[in-house]
C-alpha cells in the first residue's frame, strides 16, 4: 500500500447515512469503497474480497467493531496486509483494547476530509 495508487476500502458502519458520505469521500479521492452494514456483513466481505484498509465502526448490532477485530486476530489468514481504523465517536476509553487488538488508528466522528487525507498520509507510511 504506497501512496501513489488506487486503495480498497471497506467502509463498516450501521448508519447508511455515515457510509455514504465515506464512500463518496474515498471515491473522490480516487479509491474504491464497498460497505458493510454491521460486522457479520464486514466478516463476509473480509472473507470473499482483499482490502487494503477497513473504516470501522464500533458500535453496531450483530457484531460490534471490536468483535471484528478479534475475528480478524484470530483468522490471520484472512485479510493479513488489512489496515484497520476505528471511525467513532466513543473510543477513547476503548483505545487501550483497540491498541492491544492492534487497530492502526482511531479516527473521531465526525470528521472533516482533511483528518481524513491526514490518515491516507499515515497510512502509507511504512508500518
Amino acid at each position: 500500500m504506497d501512496g501513489s495508487g488506487e486503495w480498497r476500502f471497506l467502509v463498516v458502519d450501521d448508519q447508511e447515512d455515515i457510509r455514504d458520505i465515506m464512500v463518496r469521500m474515498l471515491t473522490r479521492l480516487g479509491h474504491v469503497a464497498d460497505e458493510a452494514a454491521d460486522g457479520q456483513f464486514a466478516v463476509e466481505a473480509l472473507a470473499a474480497s482483499t482490502y487494503d484498509v477497513m473504516l470501522l465502526d464500533l458500535s453496531m448490532p450483530r457484531m460490534s467493531g471490536e468483535d471484528v477485530v478479534r475475528w480478524l486476530r484470530e483468522h490471520p489468514d484472512v485479510a493479513p496486509g488489512l489496515r484497520v481504523v476505528v471511525v467513532s465517536a466513543w473510543a477513547g476509553d476503548k483505545r487501550p483494547v483497540l491498541h492491544e487488538l492492534g487497530v492502526d488508528a482511531v479516527l473521531p466522528k465526525p470528521f472533516r476530509k482533511q483528518q481524513l487525507l491526514d490518515l491516507l498520509d499515515e497510512l502509507a507510511q511504512p508500518r
